[in-house]
């Protein structure tokens, strides 16, 4: 319809129209990560009473979030600049999530076979996390703009990991 609407409760002092039109795609991107970490790694739901193996359930949970967030602006990057395709956060999610038991295999393996599982799992990640495209069949247009130079997402990346 050509119009957005945005509500917020910082003043327009603070963030002008144009900042906050810049901040929702980023902004929508925590939600969807909020929304992994309590829909699919299911964080939101503790079944056990026992300190001990809550504690085990989440440091299991957290190390892979660790892994997903570590590996996901690499796969943003190479899916985008390959197929100009956008990465589906709650896709690979999913995809790391069912590889989970094969990938605490690979890691008390040796170096050698943890680096060929990574790399298969973020091959496959490429082939089975892009997100549907828009209607028209284009990319989203904020996506062309974060994408255009790969450095930003090195560099943002870069930010999140440290």
């Amino acid at each position: 319809m050509a119009w957005n609407l945005f509500i917020t409760n910082v003043p327009p002092t603070i963030w002008k129209t144009a900042t906050i039109i810049k901040v929702y795609p980023l902004r929508w991107q925590i939600e969807l990560i909020f929304k992994s970490w309590k829909s699919y790694l299911h964080l939101a739901s503790l079944h056990d009473q026992k300190e001990d193996s809550t504690l085990c359930y989440l440091y299991g949970r957290m190390l892979l979030i660790l892994f997903n967030y570590a590996l996901c602006p690499q796969i943003r990057a190479t899916l985008w600049l390959k197929h100009k395709r956008e990465l589906s956060l709650l896709k690979l999610v999913r995809h790391f999530q069912a590889l989970a038991a094969r990938w605490m295999q690979a890691i008390f393996q040796s170096e050698l076979e943890l680096y060929h599982f990574l790399q298969r799992a973020c091959a496959t990640a490429e082939r089975l996390a892009p997100r549907h495209r828009e209607k028209d069949g284009q990319p989203r247009k904020y996506c062309k703009t974060i994408y255009v130079n790969p450095s930003n997402s090195v560099a943002f990346a870069a930010a999140v990991n440290a």
